[in-house]
């Protein structure tokens, strides 16, 4: 089977000026011609033709293009150097993309630090990796409009500094879990206040209602779940249950002092 030059800039998506250019450079010259002395494709024409295509999509010009095929002329050897090429620039681009995609998610969140930086202070713990998802749960409310303010100022030492005081406060959940006490104590709930203050602090006015809220997709969201429990087991119901009754505590203080 033959294909005109119409037919296959139809297939290929190829003009049919760039077809009469390479055949006129020596680049791809059909293998027969039809009775008017029309152009005609074979398939193996087709196939140099696909060739020519993967290099121009790796950047190579035609003078490049022809000096490869013409040194050999097996469609398999170019095909897996083709395949070579293009795994290496997809794994550079892929490489980009995710450095371009942490810094914009970065920036919504308000974190105005560049990838390398991030990784220097979070390493895979990326804090931009829900960003999408917080925006739209809470992007129109003013802690979050506070968040994004109060972080669009932050150096990288401060996020270090963050990530420190943050990393203390799980350290003291872990200890007291650890020790076997009680989420209603006095350790695990002075721990569930610092992480109170530390969000109010850091980020926005966080309530003890907020808190709670906080708490409950601690353990209702399976990632920020994983993210406690790596650290020891249950810990996020543990977590949870703290903040819970400091909350409890607090609000009992106030309805004691209101009567």
């Amino acid at each position: 089977m033959s294909y005109s030059v119409g037919e296959v800039a139809k297939r290929t998506g190829v003009s049919v000026r760039s077809l009469h250019h390479y055949d006129a450079i020596g680049l791809l010259t059909p293998g027969g011609r039809s009775a008017g002395g029309y152009r005609q494709y074979a398939y193996e024409d087709l196939e140099r033709l696909q060739q020519i295509l993967g290099y121009r999509a790796l950047g190579l010009g035609l003078d490049d293009i022809a000096r490869l095929l013409d040194d050999d002329g097996d469609p398999l050897v170019h095909l897996r150097e083709q395949r070579r090429r293009l795994s290496e620039t997809i794994d550079r681009l892929g490489h980009q993309l995710a450095a371009v995609d942490k810094t914009l998610e970065a920036r919504i969140m308000g974190i105005r630090l560049d990838p390398e930086e991030m990784f220097e202070v979070f390493g895979d713990d990326d804090p931009s990796r829900h960003v999408p998802e917080a925006e739209e749960r809470w992007g129109d409310t003013e802690a979050y409009r506070e968040s994004h303010r109060r972080t669009s100022k932050y150096t990288k030492d401060d996020w270090a500094r963050i990530k420190a005081e943050s990393a203390a406060i799980e350290g003291r959940f872990v200890a007291a879990l650890a020790a076997g006490l009680p989420p209603d104590g006095e350790v695990a709930v002075a721990a569930a206040e610092a992480h109170r203050l530390s969000i109010t602090t850091w980020f926005y006015d966080c309530g003890y209602a907020m808190h709670r809220g906080l708490a409950d997709m601690y353990v209702g969201d399976e990632r920020f779940a994983e993210h406690y429990d790596a650290q020891a087991p249950c810990l996020a119901e543990y977590v949870r249950d703290a903040i819970h009754s400091n909350a409890d505590r607090a609000e009992a203080q106030v309805s004691g002092s209101n009567r």
